[in-house]
């Protein structure tokens, strides 16, 4: 069992949703203690359409927040998808951090995440700093199986070798 469902709540449905906010930088251990618990905070009274909605956050890698919402009893409707999204606009603004910037891809290194813009990633293939092996975090699952499986993959796997092969 890997790491990261070892993190993640066992009894989410495999094809709960997620929704995953990458910050461009980490984030200290009172900022992470605060962050979790604003997170746990969250998804305890989350609603959609006045039903509980079973959620769950974290922060992963002191820099990577996911969140969770189980479907299998109440869906998760615009309004409480709305309300997540507000959650995270908030934590950017408390903590001055960007966590919507979709061109910042993250490998992880030496169990950090490692910051570089898209456009970078040939050079950084090129030069060594990354390799088809390097773990690279795809912020694209949609579902807790996806996370537990396709979150963390070799460069050399990911949606970006189709990208890499059009460069090269």
């Amino acid at each position: 069992m890997s790491t990261i469902q070892q993190q993640l709540p066992a009894d989410f449905h495999p094809q709960s949703r997620v929704w995953i906010y990458q910050s461009n930088r980490p984030f200290g251990e009172q900022e992470t203690k605060e962050i979790n618990e604003q997170l746990h905070q969250f998804t305890a009274q989350w609603l959609s359409h006045g039903d509980k909605v079973k959620g769950w956050g974290a922060l992963f890698f002191n820099q990577v927040i996911v969140i969770l919402a189980d479907e299998s009893q109440a869906g998760v409707s615009g309004c409480s998808t709305d309300s997540s999204v507000r959650i995270i606009k908030s934590l950017e603004q408390q903590y001055d951090v960007n966590l919507f910037d979709r061109l910042l891809l993250g490998f992880l290194v030496d169990g950090k995440v490692q910051l570089l813009p898209m456009v970078q990633l040939p050079y950084a293939l090129e030069k060594g700093k990354v390799t088809m092996d390097t773990l690279y975090l795809n912020n694209t699952v949609q579902t807790k199986a996806e996370l537990e499986t396709r979150w963390l993959v070799p460069l050399g796997e990911s949606w970006l070798k189709t990208r890499l092969a059009k460069v090269s």
